[in-house]
Order: C-alpha cells, then sequence, then structure tokens
C-alpha cells in the first residue's frame, strides 16, 4: 500500500469503478493518486456490486495512490460505500458534496470506528471531501476548521455551477470566487493547498493546461483529471521547472550564508529576497523534492 504522509498531489485521475479497462489502465498512469468512483460514473443499479471490485482492485500493482469515491453522505449508499471500502490496500476515500463540518465529523468518527474494527492503523485513511454545493461554499470555513482528519479540500466545479445555477464557461471567471474561498479556508485553518475541480472539455488539452495554471497561481496543488491525456499536462503545470529549482536553490543558499552574517535582506540576480522569498524557496524544493520521491 503506498503512503499519503507526503504527496505530492498534482494530479487525481478518476476512473470509473465498474470498468475494469479503465481501472487497470488509471493505475498504470502517472497520476499521483487514482480515484476508483463509485459516485457519478456508476449507474444505481451497479452501485452495491462495484464496493468490493474496487477494494479488489487498489491490492494489485499501482503506480500511486489509490482513492475510492463513495457516495455522498445524504445518499442510501455512503455508510454501505465506507463499510467496504475501509480496508487494507485503500489509501484514502474521496467523500463528495460535503455541505456542513457535521457531515465530515460523522464520516470522519465512522471511518476511524472501521479502522479499530478491521485492525488498521488508526488514521491511515485519508480522507478528501469535494466542496461542490452552495451551502458547502458557505461553510467552507467550517468545514475546513472541523477538527478531523482531512489535509487537503477538493473543489468540484460541475455540481457547484448546476447548484447556482450558474453557466460553466471556458474562462471559468464565474468560479473563481469560489476557488478563492476554498483556498482562504484551507490556510486559516492549517490544510494543505486544495485540489481544483475536473476540466470537462477533454479533447481541449490546452484548456486544461490555462485551468491549472490559474489555480496554481491562486494557491492551489493539483486538479482533479477526468482522462489520461490531461495527467501530462497537470502534472507539468505543478512541478517546479529546472529554472525554478536552480533559482531557488541559489536563494536559499545565498540568504543561508547573509544569515550568518546577520543579514536578512538581500539581492540575487537583481531580486530582493527576504524571509518570505526564501520561505517560499525552500517550500520549492520540499515539493521537487517529494515529486522526485514520488
Amino acid at each position: 500500500m503506498m503512503t499519503t504522509a507526503n504527496g505530492p498531489y498534482r494530479t487525481m485521475l478518476f476512473a470509473p469503478g465498474n470498468h475494469p479497462r479503465r481501472v487497470e489502465k488509471a493505475l498504470s498512469l502517472d497520476a499521483d493518486a487514482v480515484i476508483l468512483d463509485l459516485e457519478d460514473a456508476v449507474a444505481v443499479a451497479e452501485k452495491v456490486g462495484t464496493r468490493a471490485t474496487v477494494v479488489e482492485a487498489l491490492q494489485g500493482p499501482r503506480t500511486g495512490l489509490g482513492y475510492v469515491r463513495v457516495n455522498a453522505y445524504d445518499t442510501e449508499f455512503c455508510f454501505g460505500d465506507l463499510l467496504v471500502v475501509v480496508a487494507a490496500g485503500v489509501d484514502g476515500i474521496v467523500l463528495p458534496k460535503v455541505e456542513t463540518a457535521a457531515q465530515l465529523q460523522s464520516v470522519d468518527w465512522l471511518v476511524g470506528q472501521l479502522e479499530r474494527e478491521k485492525g488498521l492503523g488508526a488514521g491511515g485513511i485519508d480522507i478528501v471531501p469535494i466542496v461542490e454545493t452552495g451551502l458547502g461554499v458557505a461553510n467552507v470555513r467550517a468545514i475546513a476548521a472541523a477538527g478531523t482528519r482531512v489535509r487537503r479540500l477538493s473543489f468540484g466545479a460541475g455540481d457547484y455551477t448546476k447548484d447556482m445555477g450558474m453557466r460553466w464557461t471556458r474562462g471559468e471567471a464565474e468560479i473563481d470566487a469560489a476557488r478563492a474561498e476554498i483556498a482562504l479556508a484551507s490556510r486559516a485553518a492549517g490544510l494543505e493547498p486544495p485540489i481544483d475541480t475536473v476540466w470537462i472539455h477533454i479533447k481541449e488539452t490546452d484548456g486544461c493546461q490555462r485551468s491549472a495554471e490559474r489555480v496554481r497561481d491562486m494557491g492551489y496543488q493539483g486538479k482533479l483529471c477526468i482522462h489520461p491525456d490531461q495527467v501530462g499536462p497537470v502534472n507539468a503545470v505543478f512541478t517546479p521547472s529546472d529554472d525554478d529549482v536552480a533559482f531557488a536553490e541559489k536563494v536559499v543558499a545565498a540568504f543561508d550564508e547573509a544569515e550568518a552574517q546577520g543579514l536578512a535582506s538581500i539581492q540575487v540576480d537583481g531580486y530582493f529576497v527576504d524571509y518570505p522569498i526564501v520561505d517560499q524557496a525552500r517550500r520549492t524544493l520540499e515539493l521537487m523534492a517529494r515529486i522526485e520521491a514520488r
């Protein structure tokens, strides 16, 4: 089983849990995590039967982390999904349509009890909530601060725009306010940066890349993906370039030397550097180390 401790979470690729060939392919790709779906991609008649199938699929070889998206908290399927998918070999659960802190706390408690009953390590199964309704966005600060095992939130624009009666355009300006609120709530609660919504125009890889660049600059760490062709471009957006790494190394080395001499503000290649800038450089190097370790 993979470990969820350090990520990275540049790409989380969905695959329908009841489609064996697509599951097998997804698990062989370079996505940081694969999400085997029990929710939107699986017909109602097949939801129950697919539970054991996704758990079994995650026992085999794979290149990244393995998650299962269960059905939403207020559906008839969520409880049964959790009973089965809290299992060895499952790295985490993606919980859709989270709207209140109480929902998240309830699922966190149940997962903890199931871990104990099944002899699994306490807190070992990650939970990634998807905030994707107007109520969820309105309550996102409480959700982020709910005191659960959650390390990172994610955003779902499809259900959010449907719920809000919005038109989801390719420019995506209409969802930026929700994205910003989720990023702010995550930071205020001490969580990792969030993970952005899918890009639904499968053949428009350039648009997917631009969407990823947009949210990278809004403080997101990665993006949900719905097609294998999106993985490479999105990974690239959230991976520091060679120039980024080289400059970060230069900044850290120069600042460490200056700080030893009592200086806390210097210039590096004409760029003003003080504590916030060097901290950002160190984050770049830490991220690159996690990516290389992956």
